[in-house]
């Protein structure tokens, strides 16, 4: 059993930043051997509210910040990332599955991790997005 691990980093809005504090939180995954959909599930919910993070709440502005925190043990990942943007209404977002929406190519990434991550949660009016990953098969 290995000690958990604790990331608590705040970056600029840059892309290749959000890069490197993914990889590193995957790096942990894999240390404790989550199994590979939970890696991949876990990657994708990262990039996808990293990427948010920076595009939408953040509007790519390099003089705002993206807070990451992130504890990960032998039985779950908790992942926590704000950006300093004016919040949104998740309920608000258009179903990607709706006949309307199916050809964009936007739209998709809170629908899928709601299907990778154990809990998707969006606090302090979206400006907050809390991931969770907890084992299966222990």
């Amino acid at each position: 059993m290995l000690h958990p691990v604790r990331l608590d980093v705040r970056f600029a809005t840059d892309p290749a930043e959000a890069l490197l504090v993914q990889a590193q939180i995957v790096d942990w995954l894999k240390e404790r051997q989550y199994s590979s959909r939970e890696l991949f599930g876990v990657r994708l919910s990262l990039e996808e509210g990293l990427m948010n993070a920076i595009k939408h709440g953040n509007q790519r502005d390099p003089s705002k910040f993206v807070h990451v925190l992130c504890e990960v043990d032998d039985t779950r990942a908790h992942i926590e990332i704000e950006d300093e943007g004016p919040g949104f209404d998740p309920a608000a977002v258009p179903d990607p599955l709706a006949e309307e929406n199916l050809e964009k190519t936007s739209g998709r990434g809170l629908f899928l991790m709601r299907q990778y991550m154990t809990l998707v949660e969006y606090q302090d009016c979206g400006r907050r997005l809390v991931l969770e990953m907890r084992r299966t098969g222990l």
